[in-house]
């Protein structure tokens, strides 16, 4: 762990000692400036499905806007690969910066420690350009809230054109098998982690009958190493992996301990095992040998594709279990920022966002992308309305963005979530619990201090 931090820390250090070349000094009045003509690129990661939809997103607004603007949207790999491009171009001084890039909270908080992002407060309450307050209240508020940073004076790093949960995926049919032969004690999906163990349990010894796959390869709970999942599992059992009062990390709390013990119980009673390929769990849990998973509601769609090439059994989503009275829900997603570059093209940059999280484009994008729409009228369109009703496991996600919680957003969460599904490895394998996480947290604390 600490030669990883140490490389980091080395790289934040060159990073915060560079004055980006296009780095503007003095606020930018953007009542002044025109954007006409300006051509945006756009960095995002959306693929298949996505991309086309935001290709014609991208389209309806180059053939509309009055200003002459065109974006040119491309895809430049997952979220770790835009990151290392735009810190790498941010290092080297800035020449080849987009104009516009999709950001988590924790990225962007990484870019602005050199001053890398405009400030979007200046155009979202622009008299000129920004939105009214009724447009700004239409948002759902924690969406739109979640890209103001404190530890920044309160800039704006970002506006939520979507979002995301993680939710408990689960064979309904197999729970259901499983109860009417007395194997478990519940009917429907398990609310509580006991009740969750004693079904992947139950799953890894009594196969599923209508699997497709090999029934000597049926598992409970298939594990995805990843950070969200350790902070969902987290918040689940009523704790948090950051410790806000104090500004600290706090994966060594009782909650993560809890929930990692609780992780560690899976695999150690057989009830559990861990991705061995890129979706590898959505794959088994398709073909029937495999009874839960956790991941993004946005998988939703690509879940149904997988159980219908494969046992064609009912499934659902559902709260994650949890120790807490209510359900505590991961929700989260990347947002849009927009680097310093030009005035022209931050502004031309900015209303092409204004129109992506317009009512009419978040309705038809929901529905196309399966995330949440971020407008709260969004949810009462036409399109929308009709997936809430013909899809019932597209609502049961949505009804549960009233339990939405977040994972931090400040500078340097990207190698702290490396560190955390390291130390998710070692649980899993054995590692004692108190340890492991008492090690991960004096690391992230490191890193977080080095920023």
């Amino acid at each position: 762990m600490f030669k990883r931090f140490s490389l980091f820390a080395l790289f934040l250090m060159a990073l915060v000692a560079v004055v980006p070349a296009f780095s503007q000094e003095e606020a930018v009045d953007y009542e002044m400036v025109d954007p006409a003509g300006q051509t945006v690129e756009f960095w995002h990661q959306h693929s298949g499905a996505r991309a086309e939809a935001l290709d014609l997103l991208v389209a309806d607004f180059n053939a509309t806007n009055e200003w002459g603007i065109t974006v040119v949207a491309s895809n430049q790999g997952g979220y770790d690969d835009i990151f290392q491009k735009i810190t790498s171009i941010i290092a080297s001084g800035g020449e080849g910066m987009p104009s516009l890039v999709v950001a988590y909270q924790n990225q962007a908080a990484t870019y602005q420690l050199t001053d890398s992002l405009v400030d979007m407060n200046a155009l979202v309450n622009s008299e000129k350009w920004g939105l009214t307050a009724d447009e700004q209240a239409d948002f759902f508020a924690g969406f739109f809230n979640s890209d103001v940073f404190p530890t920044f004076g309160g800039q704006r790093l970002g506006l939520a054109p979507n979002r995301s949960m993680e939710v408990m995926y689960f064979n309904a049919d197999w729970l259901a098998e499983l109860n009417a032969a007395g194997a478990i004690s519940f009917e429907g999906a398990p609310q509580t982690p006991e009740q969750f163990k004693e079904a992947a349990c139950a799953a890894a010894a009594a196969p599923f009958s209508g699997a497709t796959g090999d029934a000597a390869n049926s598992t409970g709970y298939e594990l995805s190493i990843d950070a969200s999942r350790f902070a969902s599992w987290t918040f689940a059992h009523d704790g948090d992996v950051f410790n806000y009062e104090t500004g600290d990390y706090d994966l060594n709390s009782t909650g993560a301990v809890d929930a990692l013990s609780f992780i560690q119980s899976l695999y150690t009673d057989g009830c559990a095992r861990t991705v061995s390929e890129n979706f590898g769990d959505q794959t088994n849990f398709g073909a029937g040998t495999t009874l839960f998973t956790v991941g993004s509601s946005s998988g939703i769609p690509f879940y149904e594709s997988a159980v219908a090439d494969g046992a064609g059994f009912e499934f659902g989503v559902a709260a994650i279990p949890h120790t807490s009275e209510e359900p505590r829900q991961n929700l989260y997603g990347a947002s849009v920022s927009i680097p310093k570059t030009t005035p022209e093209q931050e502004l031309a940059a900015w209303l092409f966002v204004e129109f992506y999280t317009t009512p009419e484009q978040q309705s038809k994008w929901a529905v196309a992308s399966n995330y949440f729409p971020v407008r709260s009228s969004s949810s009462e369109s036409p399109e929308v309305k009709e997936e809430l009703d013909t899809n019932p496991v597209y609502k049961a996600a949505f009804d549960l963005l009233q339990y939405g919680m977040a994972e931090p957003p400040v500078p340097g969460y990207d190698p702290v979530r490396l560190e955390m599904g390291n130390a998710l490895v070692a649980i899993a394998e054995g590692a004692d619990v108190q340890e492991t996480l008492d090690a991960l947290n004096t690391t992230a604390n490191d890193i977080l201090d080095s920023q």
